[in-house]
């Protein structure tokens, strides 16, 4: 049986560039060559995404995404995801009507950082996904809390997602800011760290990280690939 086709919704290039190639990696280690899924991705204007979101205007996001989902659903998907996780927020505005069912984060999440036993973990993003409470529910349900940087650390994520790895670049300080972020909240009893961000994962893994990481964007490429064979 062929696999499904997996639409995938981007509004950051540079994070759907990155799940692209974390789709791939998974597709590699689960699947031989010749059955891996048919991945179609459809990006609609990152300024655009970024003009509803600073107005917090999340019915304008939703319908960003239901657009891109219906063209995706046009080109044969089967089902869609969207790495970025600061679109979380419109996911039951943009589920409601798709012409696509849509695999999301959280509870893939929640499942992978329960069944490893962390029972406190901390969370690095924008802060409408740290602040905004994007885990904190399906977490909560399995008993792990999350844990969000404190004012200053949310100013710096935010200046750096913002200001550079949305746009594909990094300096030297930043990434080793982000770092000392995610060591402070080791410093408060945290045992992993969520990347809540797609971006994040141009500075931070685990080779480099000092706590486990989480990364929501691979977790749910993983997902994505399973379900695909299903």
């Amino acid at each position: 049986m062929a696999a499904k086709h997996i639409g995938v919704v981007g509004a950051s290039p540079e994070g759907a560039a990155i799940f692209i190639r974390q789709l791939a990696r998974h597709a590699s280690r689960l699947l031989p060559p010749d059955q891996h899924p048919v991945v179609t991705l459809h990006c609609e204007r990152l300024d655009d995404y970024l003009q509803a979101i600073h107005r917090d205007d999340w019915h304008a996001v939703a319908r960003l995404m239901q657009r891109s989902a219906g063209i995706l659903a046009s080109c044969g998907a089967q089902f869609v995801v969207s790495p970025e996780q600061i679109v979380l927020h419109a996911m039951q505005l943009a589920e409601a009507g798709s012409p696509v069912p849509w695999l999301t984060s959280p509870e893939l999440l929640a499942r992978v950082i329960a069944g490893r036993g962390h029972t406190k973990v901390g969370v690095v993003g924008t802060k409408m996904v740290t602040r905004a409470g994007a885990y904190q529910t399906h977490l909560g349900l399995k008993g792990v809390h999350v844990l969000v940087p404190d004012d200053d650390d949310c100013e710096t994520l935010e200046r750096v997602i913002f200001g550079e790895l949305l746009y594909g670049s990094c300096r030297a300080e930043s990434a080793s800011a982000v770092l000392s972020v995610i060591a402070r909240l080791g410093e408060r009893g945290c045992e992993g760290v969520i990347l809540g961000s797609s971006e994040v994962p141009m500075i931070v893994s685990s080779l480099n990280s000092p706590l486990p990481v989480y990364d929501a964007a691979d977790i749910l490429a993983e997902g994505a690939i399973q379900r695909s064979m299903g």
